[in-house]
């Protein structure tokens, strides 16, 4: 169970660095540029992917420390 737990979370780790940055839009919210905080993008593809392959690697995660936390 435990050697679940860390290909898990590697997994994760692996992820969460391939997921495209979302703070470029931040900085320029913050220097005035707003015209693309409210805009409504789609992801679409292999974004679209790995961003569902995150979440179910994190609810993964979640189960499997509950689960080894009954168990032992």
């Amino acid at each position: 169970m435990q050697v679940l737990l860390i290909i898990v979370s590697i997994l994760i780790i692996a992820i969460v660095i391939l997921q495209s940055g979302k703070s470029a839009t931040a900085s320029s919210s913050i220097m005035g540029g707003n015209d693309e905080l409210f805009a409504n993008r789609k992801e679409r593809g292999s974004e679209l992917f790995i961003t569902r392959l995150t979440a179910v690697l994190g609810v993964a995660f979640f189960v499997i420390c509950i689960a080894m936390e009954f168990v032992g």
